[in-house]
């Protein structure tokens, strides 16, 4: 049995309405990914639970929040997959930092702090809970 992201192309064209994708192969592929961010972020919990276990609230949260992620994971895929931290050239230098006022990085997963803030709404980012 394959993974299933949590979010549909089909919910993400006819829902989310964002046109970020520009072929639906990238947009299969980087909601696939941003689910399984959410996995590790969520400990794994949405996959014990069960998706349709959740309350429609959570349910709601988590589309949203993989849409924004898959965006944002595609927008800066080249930051995200680089090796650099900073480079100079010229005397102009540039810092890529791992945790910054509005990007942070957990679990290996960067993420914007506004759309994690909106994933913690669900209860499942808890490292306490069982």
């Amino acid at each position: 049995m394959s993974y299933e992201p949590y979010v549909s192309p089909e919910y993400y064209r006819d829902t989310y309405q964002d046109g970020a994708f520009e072929e639906d192969a990238e947009l299969v592929r980087y909601l696939r990914q941003a689910s399984r961010h959410i996995d590790s972020l969520t400990y794994n919990r949405i996959v014990g639970r069960g998706f349709s276990n959740l309350t429609a609230y959570q349910q709601d949260l988590i589309r949203e929040v993989i849409c924004q992620q898959a965006e944002f994971e595609y927008e800066y895929r080249d930051e995200i997959n680089s090796a650099l931290s900073s480079y100079s050239i010229n005397g102009v230098s540039v810092q890529f930092a791992e945790n910054t006022w509005n990007v942070f990085s957990t679990k290996g997963v960067a993420m914007r702090r506004d759309v994690y803030a909106m994933l913690c709404q669900t209860g499942l980012c808890c490292q306490v809970l069982r």
